[in-house]
């Protein structure tokens, strides 16, 4: 089983740089743990921003949100939010993909 989760939210005027700053500040912490089988996106668009996760080999995301700069990252996340977070969480089967390699071969696989 496969976990797939998406989170959407809207920053408050004159936040959106400030949440940007702390989500980058996530990625070099995600980096050095290099989880297997994970992956994570995150996008903007003005003040509107989107996160998505995936973990290939198991229904957790733990390999992201314990990490410590993840935790103090969303701390505070609904203080710097005008449209709160809205999460989607799927518990699938990847049944194929494309863009994603198995393991050992790319992005998703060491």
């Amino acid at each position: 089983m496969s976990r797939i989760t998406m989170v959407r939210y809207t920053c408050k005027p004159g936040r959106a740089a400030e949440n940007e700053a702390l989500v980058r500040a996530v990625f070099p912490e995600l980096r050095a743990a290099a989880p297997d089988r994970v992956a994570y996106v995150v996008f903007r668009k003005g003040p509107e921003f989107v996160h998505l996760f995936l973990n290939l080999e198991g229904d957790d995301s733990s390999a992201l949100t314990e990490l410590p700069v993840f935790k103090s990252f969303s701390r505070e996340v609904a203080d710097r939010c005008e449209v709160p977070p809205e999460q989607t969480r799927l518990s699938v089967d990847l049944i194929d993909a494309y863009g994603l390699a198995p393991a050992g071969k790319g992005p998703l696989g060491r």
